[in-house]
């Protein structure tokens, strides 16, 4: 039998203020009875645990744990080295046990608090840490689920001049250890600019029949006269509108590479777009990117298609979905194309 500890209170105690309490406190007059209540010592020594309790409705559960946990973590910075980044977490196992009422949530939160922050991200990393998320729960889970959230700052050069400047990039890493297996998605967003390819054409004649209107009835024009003519205010009658863009880019990913291919895949698309938004801008740089919009004209289907033509030949792609949004400046709805596919065989 559990040791009894006594806890004394007053019985009869008559109420503040009472007259009857005024004489009890006279001298010489006698303390009110007290009488003995027993309290088991193990009420004040532990703390109680209602999850060890059954529950009402018996039946195991998909996913349990917490969503949106402030967590610092380390990723690659894209010039060989690492950066600590402020994340957003979801982390969660299975239920398996239908007859427990719930999981051990606390080491969850506390092993992802002491583990992120010292290794970088990386699909071995990722897999170790699911499978001690498995492992703290004592029997109750079979698999792990971790979601991170950040944004990814890559530094980025000017396009002629000697600048250059951070640019962010959106990011969500997923990663789900069951049966032993790894599945791992990433998914990214970038920006670039699109020029429209109708809208140029109609540009070019408009700026053509206003050279024929300004030069009717010359018999010859000089090469240097045609150039005069095209860096006036006259040789340009229309210009082709062209919007900022988002490409919205998810692979899921092959386990056995050692590291997340974020920066590589984000360097590959920009390059395959052609017009990726610039950090610094001065003159020489600006023209550099008209001449790069001029030869990239994407509607929003020629966008998805150079995507796609990335992120098939990848070998560390299994399988990709990307939509691409053309934020048109014509019109107040957007251009929309989604493209997926798998990646190249293994």
């Amino acid at each position: 039998m559990a040791p009894i500890r006594t806890c004394l209170v007053p019985r009869h105690l008559p109420p503040p203020g009472s007259p009857s309490d005024a004489s009890a406190r006279k001298p010489g007059r006698p303390l009110p009875q007290i009488a003995a209540m027993s309290v088991p010592a193990a009420v004040s020594a532990s703390l109680p645990d209602v999850a060890l309790q059954a529950p009402a409705l018996a039946r195991p559960l998909d996913w349990v744990g917490m969503d949106g946990i402030a967590v610092p973590i380390r990723v690659a910075d894209g010039q060989g080295g690492q950066v600590q980044v402020a994340a957003q977490a979801d982390i969660s196992v299975n239920l398996a046990r239908e007859g427990e009422r719930g999981i051990h949530m606390s080491r969850l939160y506390l092993r992802l608090q002491q583990e992120l922050a010292r290794h970088e991200i990386t699909p071995g990393g990722l897999r170790r840490f699911l499978q001690e998320s498995i492992e703290s729960q004592s029997g109750l889970a079979t698999r792990a689920r971790l979601r991170l959230r950040y944004e990814a700052l890559l530094l980025r050069g000017a396009l002629r001049s000697d600048n250059a400047g951070w640019k962010s990039y959106p990011v969500e890493i997923e990663a789900i250890l069951a049966d032993g297996h790894l599945k791992l998605v990433l998914g990214f967003r970038l920006e670039y600019s699109s020029t429209c390819p109708c809208s140029a054409a109609l540009s070019r004649q408009a700026n053509a029949a206003r050279l024929l209107a300004d030069f009717d009835g010359v018999p010859t024009l000089t090469v240097d006269e045609v150039a005069a003519w095209l860096a006036s205010d006259r040789g340009m009658a229309a210009t082709p509108h062209a919007q900022r863009s988002e490409a919205r880019v998810r692979v899921e990913l092959r386990p056995q590479f050692d590291e997340l291919p974020l920066v590589a895949l984000i360097d590959a698309l920009e390059t395959s777009l052609g017009t990726p938004v610039q950090t610094a801008v001065k003159r020489e740089d600006e023209q550099a990117f008209a001449e790069l919009n001029a030869a990239n004209l994407m509607f929003c289907e020629d966008a998805a298609r150079r995507v796609a033509s990335v992120l098939f030949s990848d070998p560390r792609v299994e399988r990709y979905e990307a939509t691409v949004s053309h934020f048109e400046s014509l019109h107040p709805h957007d251009a929309v194309a989604t493209v997926s596919g798998a990646g190249p065989a293994a």
